[in-house]
């Protein structure tokens, strides 16, 4: 096919795509059942992953959750059970590569494989660059996104197989945003949002139609990690209302889940508006929250 053929095939496709988003705005989306399914969360033993789990529970999935907390990992697995959900704990330290490797060894050995893959562990350390010690930065990198790619490396390979499945990678709107005390949690959570991207892409050319993939990208979240966080517009996001969004993109298959969904307006104001105006635009909307401030020690 020559270039001005593909150009108006491009034009096409363009036409047909807004007018497909129109007509969608007035019929209800369809939504897949999770009933059933073998559902393994990451950090389920507190905040959004907890939530989480209690959501699917109650869509009768059957779920494997680990936490590297015993005692929070196990409150959750009892929560879920009490919804009459089938459920299998395991205390899994995220930060070590052979820790995920064995505990989904004994998942895909003892239990089956899984076909929804929520990746929500993560860690976060709120202070200047060069107050950040060293041990925080790889944790942090270790959590947020090497642990997603070795989980996915685990269970990747029967979804291939069976062309069936989902990936779930939880970032933040850290993750396209940079923030001031935040920069190797920004970082970490920027390279989590291209690593959903990259392995959608991959799945495409792959001709792997049937795993789809969703990003989950909140703001602020009353979860207790970011100590005393503000902001002068919007509003710091409670649990229930992420997860709401979370399950609503599972179901439905979205590639990318902004809370509240205003950010996609946020994004495209950087690419449009002058610098200027953006920094005047920051000063109005820049988030507040406790941070370690000068303190220059690496170690």
């Amino acid at each position: 096919m020559n270039l001005f053929l593909e150009l108006l095939l491009f034009l096409a496709t363009l036409v047909y795509s807004y007018l497909e988003a129109f007509v969608k705005l007035f019929v209800p989306v369809r939504r897949k059942s999770v009933s059933g399914e073998l559902v393994l969360i990451t950090g389920a033993g507190h905040g959004v992953g907890r939530a989480t789990a209690l959501e699917f529970a109650k869509r009768q999935s059957r779920l494997v959750l680990w936490d590297i907390s015993k005692h929070g990992v196990e409150e959750t697995a009892a929560e879920c059970k009490g919804l009459g959900a089938t459920v299998e704990t395991f205390v899994v330290d995220c930060s070590k590569r052979e820790e995920i490797y064995s505990a989904a060894e004994k998942v895909k050995k003892e239990i089956g494989d899984v076909t929804i893959l929520v990746n929500n562990a993560g860690v976060i350390t709120t202070a200047d660059l060069l107050s950040t010690q060293d041990h925080q930065i790889e944790r942090m990198f270790e959590v947020n996104i090497l642990a997603h790619m070795w989980t996915t490396r685990a269970f990747l390979p029967a979804m291939m197989n069976n062309n069936y499945g989902h990936i779930v990678t939880v970032a933040s709107a850290a993750g396209h945003f940079g923030t001031s005390f935040m920069v190797a949690y920004c970082s970490s959570k920027f390279a989590a949002v291209g690593f959903h991207k990259a392995l959608t892409e991959e799945l495409s050319t792959l001709g792997k139609d049937g795993i789809k993939t969703t990003c989950l990208c909140p703001v602020f979240i009353n979860t207790g990690f970011v100590k005393n966080p503000s902001t002068r517009l919007g509003k710091i996001l409670e649990v229930e209302e992420v997860v709401e969004a979370l399950m609503e993109g599972i179901v439905t298959n979205q590639k990318m889940v902004f809370v509240p969904p205003q950010l996609n307006i946020a994004l495209l104001s950087e690419m449009v508006f002058p610098e200027r105006a953006l920094n005047v635009l920051k000063k109005l909307t820049v988030p507040k929250f406790d941070a370690i401030i000068g303190q220059r020690s690496t170690q």
